[in-house]
């Protein structure tokens, strides 16, 4: 019953909260949609940690996304063993390289008085979901091997049931309960998305490809002759 609630229920409950809410925030308070830049109360940590954040990160999803929606091609990728043994250490060490970010950017805000006090609430349930998701994907990733082949036969299944609104639990019943665990708290994280700064990751700005050039003026003070 619990696994059914788990990997039957909950997802749809989570992506109906961020469709839901986050179209009611985009209407009703379209400028909240944003990360809200710290940069000007702090730089030099959030450089080491936002930039391989986002670049990590964005490989680790679309190598999630890709093997999800091309099963099969996925699977032809890896039929030689070179090729699966540089997809699992690049994966491990963009793994690493998220986690290493992910801390840089919590002893950021935790180490900074003036950072401390705009961060809300949200804020710090959101990197620390984020920390969660990002340690049990590394230590999956080294104490599960080979997740990038037994993906394609129990979690890219399980998403296919979900999208046919036929959900197969089973094939995440059987896994560890650390895999479990990172399942459950992806959508925990699509759930609260719309609630947190986190909505920024859906946004797309293709209104600047039509925006008027900016004229921008620079004022530099002469030197003394």
């Amino acid at each position: 019953m619990m696994d059914l609630v788990l990997f039957g229920i909950f997802p749809y409950v989570a992506v109906a909260l961020a469709v839901c809410v986050g179209i009611y925030r985009y209407f009703v308070d379209r400028y909240s949609w944003s990360s809200h830049s710290s940069q000007f109360l702090e730089s030099r940590l959030l450089f080491w940690g936002s930039v391989p954040w986002h670049y990590a990160i964005l490989v680790i999803l679309l190598a999630h996304f890709l093997a999800f929606l091309f099963p099969q091609g996925w699977g032809t990728l890896l039929g030689r063993p070179l090729r699966l043994y540089l997809l699992e250490a690049s994966g491990m060490a963009l793994g690493i390289a998220t986690l290493i970010a992910l801390i840089l950017l919590l002893a950021r805000r935790a180490g900074n008085p003036r950072l401390s006090a705009v961060t809300t609430v949200a804020d710090w349930v959101v990197l620390w979901l984020l920390l969660l998701q990002v340690a049990t994907g590394v230590y999956i990733a080294f104490t599960l091997r080979w997740g990038s082949v037994w993906y394609l036969h129990t979690a890219s299944p399980w998403l296919w049931s979900l999208v046919k609104f036929d959900p197969q639990v089973q094939y995440l019943a059987v896994l560890p309960t650390v895999v479990k665990l990172h399942a459950i708290n992806a959508f925990v994280l699509i759930a609260i998305l719309p609630f947190s700064r986190l909505v920024h990751v859906i946004t797309v700005p293709l209104s600047y490809l039509g925006r008027p050039y900016q004229v921008v003026a620079w004022y530099r003070q002469r030197r003394s002759a």
